[in-house]
């Protein structure tokens, strides 16, 4: 029997990886994105791609129509600046989107398994000292954070009510080959690119701050990993959620100067003042990930910022012929 798989937000940066990752596994891949983000270029050519809105109708159909083995949501207003100033049009997406997909797959009646793509950083927030374990106490501080939260206590219920199979997996700080520098993008990215402009770094505070850095490549494996182990039945939200990272911490100082060792850059790091509201520090725990799901990092840091950094000088090339 045929394995089909529908990746929403499979155009953008992390979703074009995931769909790469199951069309070498064999599935049929279907890429459902609205293209506000993403870009069309990305799609594997391999893919089916529909355009198209999360919480439309049409999303409905070809959800409930589709007869997909596992259904990788991974579209999501994903800007933690525009989630403060609009709350109303995160949760449209990010939670109203979601609960609609929800409902199709509820409704087709497809033993579909539902893999989220939630976040390591921003439901956690400040109060326990990273690592953070998955069962350690939520304090979302941003609406964007509080949307994910809410999505998968949403989860939750669907399993717990209507049999749903779902999972939820919690991305620390993603990076790789075709992240946007631009708009809300993640500091790999940013430096990249003005590395390869040969302009300041700039670093907010004392850039001690740290991040746990996961590449695209291995979040996009633990996506296929997640799709096809068995796992025990619903006990709380945090049952069947995964930290995604590495386990740790890398404060911007040192991944700016390892950037610019890489890019041979005489580009200065230029500090400014630190943002109001910063997290301090971010790493995940990855133990039960290993566990469950058979999941570790593969990618080291220092190799995957070497070819990030490449991705980009070439885009940059490709751009100028």
């Amino acid at each position: 029997m045929e394995r089909r798989a529908l990746i929403t937000g499979g155009a953008g940066f992390i979703g074009s990886h995931v769909a790469d990752a199951f069309l070498s596994e064999g599935y049929a891949v279907t890429v459902l994105d609205n293209l506000s983000t993403g870009k069309r270029t990305q799609v594997p050519a391999a893919a089916r791609f529909v355009e198209g809105d999360i919480g439309a109708p049409a999303a409905t159909q070809l959800v409930r129509q589709g007869s997909f083995s596992v259904l990788c949501h991974l579209a999501a207003q994903i800007d933690v600046r525009k989630s403060v100033a609009d709350p109303l049009a995160d949760a449209r997406t990010n939670v109203v989107g979601s609960l609609n997909l929800l409902e199709a797959v509820r409704a087709s009646g497809h033993p579909t398994r539902v893999i989220f793509s939630s976040t390591g950083g921003a439901v956690y927030g400040d109060l326990v000292d990273p690592p953070t374990a998955e069962g350690d106490p939520k304090d979302p501080q941003s609406p964007y954070g509080a949307a994910k939260l809410s999505v998968e206590y949403y989860m939750g219920y669907y399993g717990r009510v209507h049999g749903l199979d779902v999972v939820a997996l919690r991305y620390a700080n993603v990076y790789g080959p075709r992240q946007d520098p631009h708009g809300e993008a993640g500091v790999v990215a940013i430096f990249c690119d003005r590395l390869l402009d040969q302009t300041p770094l700039t670093v907010f505070g004392d850039g001690r701050q740290t991040r746990d850095y996961v590449h695209a490549r291995d979040v996009a494996r633990a996506n296929v990993l997640a799709s096809r182990v068995s796992l025990p039945p619903i006990a709380g939200v945090d049952s069947r959620a995964f930290n995604i990272g590495t386990g740790i911490e890398t404060d911007v100082v040192t991944l700016a100067s390892t950037l610019k060792r890489i890019a041979a850059s005489s580009s200065p790091i230029e500090h400014a003042p630190p943002r109001p509201g910063e997290q301090r520090r971010s790493c995940v725990r990855i133990e039960k990930a290993a566990t469950a799901l058979g999941w570790r990092p593969e990618v080291e840091l220092e190799q995957g910022l070497r070819d990030t950094f490449a991705w980009f000088a070439a885009r940059r090339v490709g751009a100028r012929a």
